[in-house]
C-alpha cells in the first residue's frame, strides 16, 4: 500500500513564500543610433544605474562645436553636445528600464521608459504624465 503525503499548512505557506526568479529587462548597454540619425548614444553603467551619453554627432554645423543652446539653465547653454548625458538614472523595472531623458532640442527633461524589442532595436519614450513620444533607435555595429 502506498502512503500519500498531504502537505501541511506550514509547507504550503513556505512554498508560496519561496523566492521566485525576478523578471529582468533585456539589457540595453551598447551604442545606439538615434531615430533621426543625428547622433550615437552610448549606454553604460553609471554607478548603480545606467546612463546614455552622446558620443558621436553625425551632422556637425559649419561653425564651431554644437552646444546645449536650448538648456533652461543659462549657465549650461555653452556645454558641448558631444559627451552630454541625455539618459540618466535608468534602472531595471522588470520588462523595461525607467529613468529620465534630456532633449537638447527643447532643453527639457522628461520621464522615460526604454525597452529592447525582439528585433534588437531600442524603443525610447519620453513622457509627460501619460502622454509619451516614442523613437526607435538602432544598434551600432563596430
Amino acid at each position: 500500500m502506498k502512503t500519500i503525503k498531504i502537505p501541511t499548512l506550514a509547507g504550503l505557506a513556505a512554498a508560496m513564500l519561496a523566492p521566485t526568479p525576478a523578471i529582468a529587462a533585456t539589457p540595453i548597454v551598447g551604442r545606439w543610433l538615434t531615430e533621426g540619425k543625428t547622433a550615437i548614444v552610448t549606454v553604460a553603467p553609471c554607478g548603480a544605474t545606467l546612463c546614455g551619453r552622446i558620443t558621436t554627432l553625425m551632422k556637425r554645423p559649419e561653425s564651431g562645436p554644437p552646444v546645449d543652446a536650448k538648456n533652461v539653465d543659462p549657465a549650461l547653454r555653452g556645454r558641448p553636445l558631444q559627451g552630454l548625458p541625455i539618459l540618466t538614472e535608468f534602472s531595471d523595472a522588470g520588462d523595461t528600464w525607467r529613468g529620465r531623458i534630456y532633449d537638447p532640442q527643447t532643453g527639457k527633461t522628461y520621464k522615460s521608459v526604454v525597452s529592447r524589442d525582439a528585433d534588437g532595436t531600442l524603443k525610447v519614450q519620453g513622457c509627460i504624465a501619460f502622454l509619451c513620444q516614442t523613437q526607435t533607435w538602432t544598434a551600432v555595429r563596430n
